[in-house]
């Protein structure tokens, strides 16, 4: 599938606000991504194969990162095919935090409002996303709605937000970072 055929779903409009809201070439002394060009790191873009400067990262290169490792290979393609402002979210979180870190925010929230697993059955927080959690996910939004997309939304930003809250206690460091994390990664950011 390609992504212009999701429904109601434009993955190139995410890209591109991923990609300006990251911005072009950053190298923090604090970050411990090291030099980023796009919002990649320059260890994922040598495990793509680019060798040259980051300065000079093709945007174009950033894009196809962008959708093979951080949307497709997740399943977050999956995920927007029944609930496009939660495949959003993981897209977000994911390339900030990392897709497994998103994937386990989802995978607990599904299982804090299955209510005692009446709705659908508790799943491993595995931090993958296959056909248990799609089938979790399926059994939720029966139950709850497109209400329940919003509230489940919500759990999935508070996961997120506790997190970085707890890195920057952990590592005062990363406090350069945490008014932007919570100012611009939590909320409605995907509408």
């Amino acid at each position: 599938m390609t992504p212009s055929s999701y429904s109601n779903f434009d993955l190139d409009a995410l890209v591109d606000a991923i990609i300006e809201r990251e911005g072009r070439y950053v190298n923090h002394p604090s970050d411990r991504g090291g030099p980023t060009c796009w919002g990649i790191t320059q260890s994922v873009a040598r495990a793509e194969g680019y060798q040259g400067d980051m300065r000079e990262l093709p945007r174009s290169l950033a894009v196809n990162i962008y959708t093979r490792i951080y949307w497709q290979k997740p399943a977050f393609d999956r995920v927007a095919l029944r609930a496009a402002s939660i495949a959003a979210e993981l897209f977000d979180t994911g390339v900030n935090m990392g897709t497994a870190t998103a994937s386990g925010f989802l995978q607990r929230a599904l299982n804090a409002l299955n209510r005692c697993a009446r709705d659908y059955p508790d799943i491993a927080v595995d931090q993958h996303i296959g056909a248990r959690t799609l089938s979790a996910l399926d059994g939720y939004l029966a139950a709850r709605g497109k209400s329940g997309e919003t509230v489940l939304l919500r759990a999935m930003e508070a996961l997120q937000g506790e997190r970085y809250i707890a890195l920057a206690e952990r590592r005062p460091s990363q406090e350069a970072f945490l008014y932007g994390w919570l100012a611009n990664r939590i909320g409605p950011l995907h509408s």
